[in-house]
């Protein structure tokens, strides 16, 4: 029961009553994903809900007395390996400490014990703020229409249930945890200290403040590594870190797709960095039969004596397709002609498996995405005079980094015609970082170094990224 005082938006009266429903396109109404039923006193159905053909959240008005029915959401299968850092321990720490990586999309924490010198246990939730908008501009812009306190309480409470869990889990006590280390990209960070985002949400997109500072929360200290720039953040920075990229001599690339691809190039002893939107196609929204990593999710499609064959999460009955098995689906559907290098289909709806079906616009949405991904690559190499053949390394980071199908990648044009040898999936390697510096205090001074010496690469406005980007709206030509 939740007393309001009418009217009031159904999805607003969701999140009062701590209920995730996801808003994909920043309630604008275009998705579809936040279908309820509802009874009682309510508005009638808008053009956004006509047009879907179902009452949906974040369009319908509570005009009194009302009963809203929502589907139990589906459990979320959310990956948190990443690769191992070597690291020194800080001497003068004891008790536990915490690492968190505040993603777009997932939030997650690992507990230290700084006195055994090992890593408790790994605990994650997806990011409440999903809620609000899938993407960072869709919360750039919720933050200044008002919604900036909700969502700096969202991540505060997700962040304090994941330590509770991570402290039960281990069966120690929250009052053993001395401080944090917590990281993500630079919208996040404003969100979590109350920032407003203004800055962020125009041209020339120059972020006020770039942290590598400690600051307090849930009563402890909690240091937030440095940002590169407004959409390059400190997961990136972090992520360098695990990823060693910068030790080295060799030329070497690290990716991290998602809702945006970041992307940083290490030449020369000079380090290029940008960031492109993808949209949250990879993320299974936008995408008419998408869903996140849920059970039930198809994560896998690969072609077998002419016929699609698909495998879901959970080996359950199909829900949608969730990025891994989008980048799949579209790969084979190349491979047996259904689509041509344009994206162009003769079918109104491409059958995947019972129930799960791409559309034409789900298509396009893939060609976007990985067209913005490939011309950012393509811009950073330009930009720093060099190309494939020079890069030895691709570190991939990112939950949908580790589950995509590397030949897949390839065969769409999203990632590079390289050989697996010159591949390296990190998993999550903005938490592996964080663990690095909350664990060792000495990386704190490479952090800063990465990140004061980026250059950040602008794609706004470029005519070599236009270009590219028009050039990798096709799919490769076998």
């Amino acid at each position: 029961m939740l007393p309001f005082s009418p009217p009031l938006l159904v999805s607003d009266a969701l999140a009062q009553l701590g209920l995730f429903h996801p808003h994909p396109c920043g309630k604008r109404g275009s998705c579809g994903k936040c279908t309820v039923t509802l009874s009682g006193e309510v508005s009638s159905p808008n053009a956004a809900e006509i047009a879907a053909g179902c009452r949906l959240s974040c369009q319908a008005m509570l005009l009194g007395d009302a009963t809203v029915t929502i589907a139990a959401p589906a459990a979320m299968v959310i990956e948190t390996a990443f690769v191992d850092v070597p690291h020194g321990w800080d001497n003068d720490a004891h008790g536990l400490g915490a690492a968190v990586d505040i993603g777009t999309t997932t939030v997650a924490l690992s507990l230290v014990d700084f006195d055994a010198r090992a890593v408790l246990v790994t605990v994650a939730v997806p990011n409440p703020q999903r809620g609000i908008a899938a993407d960072v501009m869709g919360r750039i812009q919720a933050a200044l229409n008002g919604k900036a306190a909700v969502q700096q309480q969202q991540i505060e409470a997700a962040v304090a249930a994941l330590l509770a869990a991570a402290c039960q889990k281990a069966e120690r006590a929250e009052s053993d945890v001395s401080r944090f280390v917590i990281t993500g990209n630079t919208t996040m960070l404003y969100l979590l200290v109350g920032r407003s985002p203004e800055p962020l949400a125009h041209a020339p997109f120059a972020a006020d403040d770039l942290f590598g500072c400690t600051v307090e929360f849930l009563g402890r200290p909690a240091y937030l590594p440095p940002c590169m720039s407004a959409f390059v953040g400190a997961d990136i920075t972090c992520a360098l870190l695990a990823s060693g990229l910068c030790r080295r001599e060799q030329t070497a690339m690290l990716c991290d797709i998602g809702t945006n691809g970041e992307i940083a190039l290490w030449q020369g002893g000079e380090l290029f960095v940008t960031s492109t939107a993808a949209g949250p196609a990879f993320e299974g929204a936008g995408i008419s039969c998408g869903c996140g990593s849920v059970t039930g999710a198809v994560d896998r499609v690969w072609a077998k004596n002419g016929a699609i064959k698909a495998h879901t999460i959970g080996d359950m009955p199909p829900v949608g397709l969730c990025g891994s098995g989008l980048l799949d689906a579209v790969a084979v559907l190349l491979d047996t002609g259904d689509i041509d290098e344009t994206g162009a289909t003769d079918e109104d709806a491409l059958t995947i498996t019972d129930g799960v079906s791409l559309l034409p616009q789900d298509i396009r949405a893939v060609q976007l995405a990985k067209a913005a991904v490939a011309a950012g690559m393509d811009t950073l190499l330009h930009t720093a005079n060099a190309d494939w053949d020079t890069v030895e390394t691709l570190y991939i980071a990112g939950g949908f980094g580790s589950h995509l199908n590397r030949k897949s990648g390839v065969r769409i044009g999203l990632l590079p015609p390289m050989d697996d040898a010159r591949m390296a999936v990190l998993g999550n390697a903005a938490l592996a970082g964080a663990l690095a510096l909350l664990c060792d205090s000495r990386f704190v001074d490479e952090a800063t170094r990465i990140a004061e010496n980026a250059k950040a690469v602008s794609l706004g406005g470029s005519a070599y990224f236009n270009n590219a980007f028009a050039e990798q709206m096709f799919f490769p030509e076998e």
